[in-house]
């Protein structure tokens, strides 16, 4: 490089500071994915060729063709099968980004939560060999009748013992807002009594928002340091209901949250969840994971 090159690549790199952006950060396109819980009779080739027609990068597996135990679909049974897979996603530049478990973590001492318990094992090892960094877990409910604290270090516990056994894969345990847990200071108290490298938040603002009312702008601070993953959706309430819709067309604040994390440099997934499986009434996944996909490109255009 001469002295006149030097100059000019400094000028632009001083620039850029000036402007309190990176290169290229502003018009960098957002890391999007879909969870299959929105196309739930989808065929794996058919939900590989839709992610990548529609520009996908990441697709989050929950369920294929409603078997919701991942171990058991006909994609990842045998060593044949996940090897065969693996290669279609790589061959269509997709990646798996997170695997959906269905275990609960707030089930007291016994059969239910030993089950749960090796649920998550089986995911993580499942995870493990796909080379997908997540599982979600969940934290469910906070029995009335039991003390919260106990709950909450019920769900502490089983999130720590789930780290501890990803600790020697490239596997974290993820704990989505869910639930009972939705609010900001029980997340925070959960995880600080977890505080485990490979333990986790999936950040689903608006199963926070619509029951809590918190705004995403004092929730994000809070929980920032946790957050690997986010599901994205909107809702509207139709007389005491939600009601799922397309992304912008509800009344959650979900760009706000959004736009937080973007501006603070979030380099994970924006995963679509569309909830079709347990909500057969709303618009087919042709159309709502479709429009997803313009929609976020839409808006982080003009960012």
């Amino acid at each position: 490089m001469n002295r006149k090159q030097f100059i000019q690549t400094s000028a632009t790199a001083m620039a850029a500071m000036i402007t309190g952006s990176s290169f290229g950060f502003s018009k960098k396109t957002p890391l999007l994915s879909f969870s299959t819980l929105g196309c739930p009779d989808w065929t794996f080739e058919k939900i590989i060729q839709f992610a990548a027609a529609n520009e996908f990068k990441g697709i989050e597996i929950r369920g294929i063709q409603r078997e919701l135990d991942l171990n058991k679909c006909n994609t990842f049974n045998t060593a044949e099968k996940i090897k065969q897979s693996m290669l279609l996603l790589r061959e269509n530049n997709l990646s798996i980004v997170n695997l959906g478990a269905s275990a609960t973590m707030h089930f007291p001492i016994g059969a239910e939560r030993t089950k749960n318990i090796d649920d998550g094992k089986r995911f993580i090892d499942l995870a493990n060999t796909l080379q997908c960094p997540y599982i979600r877990v969940f934290p469910n409910n906070l029995p009335k009748d039991q003390d919260k604290k106990i709950t909450l270090d019920l769900i502490a516990a089983g999130l720590t013992e789930l780290g501890n056994y990803a600790a020697n894969t490239n596997v974290t345990v993820l704990m989505e807002t869910h639930g009972d847990l939705v609010y900001t200071a029980d997340i925070v108290y959960v995880m600080q009594q977890v505080n485990h490298a490979h333990v986790g938040l999936v950040w689903d603002m608006v199963n926070m928002w619509s029951i809590t009312g918190e705004d995403p702008a004092m929730v994000f601070p809070q929980l920032q340091k946790h957050i690997r993953h986010t599901h994205i959706k909107d809702m509207v309430r139709n007389n005491g209901k939600d009601q799922y819709t397309f992304l912008g067309k509800g009344e959650t604040p979900i760009f706000k949250a959004i736009d937080l994390l973007h501006k603070n440099h979030y380099k994970g997934y924006y995963s679509f969840e569309w909830e079709k499986l347990w909500h057969p009434e709303i618009a087919e996944p042709e159309l709502a994971i479709a429009d997803y996909a313009s929609t976020m490109k839409a808006h982080f255009k003009g960012k």
